[in-house]
């Protein structure tokens, strides 16, 4: 009987203290496997929480939002459920840009004698140019492949000097980073078209300044396009509607 009553009570008490237990096993999970301090930033949407960390309670972690809102965490939580915290960003003094830019295939074309005299009067591309062209003449020469048959041997494309020079003019802005991952790719196409891909980290972590950066890049890429004989994406894509009228014109 004495058995089943200290059991019944250790029951009820754990009931009763379920959360300051759970949260204090969990305050010291945080604490010492480092996982996380006040003034880290992390996300969470789960408890949409996405800010600056205030306190670290026994049993609660309050957090500040960037739109001022404050949100209150069991500590608990932080250890059954996954959270992102964003103080390796800061440490490591980078932050990512990663955003794709869709290409409209059909603008997608193997590049002209005049086409490349053209693109040779880019700085910054003219040195790659030079290698490549020296490059594919080996080639072509060594396997005697007929230069009037375009899909014979290998020859430079508007996309291929394109990525190429996305890549040096990004390699020197003072404020992308050369020593961390630097990625200029092509993804999978889609209907969207074919996305190139700037995968690359800026030198500041500052939000504002990073979204400065962010969108100079992009603002000159999308004015440079045209420059490649090459276009931008946008449903319906222009092709589409030019066909599309055509289409109709001659139907009337």
């Amino acid at each position: 009987t004495i058995v089943i009553g200290m059991g019944t009570v250790s029951a009820v008490l754990m009931l009763i203290f379920k959360d300051p237990i759970l949260g204090f096993v969990g305050g010291l999970q945080l604490i010492f496997n480092k996982m996380l301090s006040i003034g880290d930033w992390i996300s969470m949407p789960k408890s949409c929480a996405d800010g600056i960390v205030l306190e670290i309670n026994l049993t609660t972690v309050k957090v500040q939002n960037w739109d001022k809102t404050i949100v209150t965490i069991p500590t608990y939580s932080l250890i059954s459920d996954s959270f992102q915290n964003w103080r390796g960003m800061e440490e490591a003094g980078g932050r990512r840009i990663k955003r794709a830019l869709y290409i409209d295939m059909d603008s997608i074309t193997f590049c002209t004698d005049e086409m490349l005299e053209k693109f040779k009067k880019i700085v910054v591309l003219k040195p790659y140019l030079e290698k490549k062209e020296k490059e594919l003449e080996e080639y072509n020469k060594k396997f005697n492949t007929d230069p009037l048959v375009l899909v014979n041997g290998r020859r430079q494309t508007n996309i291929g000097v394109f990525r190429a020079y996305l890549k040096a003019y990004l390699q020197n802005r003072s404020d992308i980073h050369n020593d961390m991952t630097f990625l200029v790719r092509q993804l999978q196409a889609s209907e969207k078209g074919l996305p190139v891909e700037i995968y690359v980290f800026t030198k500041t972590t500052d939000w504002a300044a990073y979204e400065d950066i962010q969108a100079d890049i992009f603002d000159h890429i999308l004015a440079v396009i045209p420059q490649f004989g090459l276009k931008v994406y946008q449903f319906p894509s222009n092709s589409g509607v030019k066909e599309l009228m055509v289409s109709q014109a001659k139907s009337n």
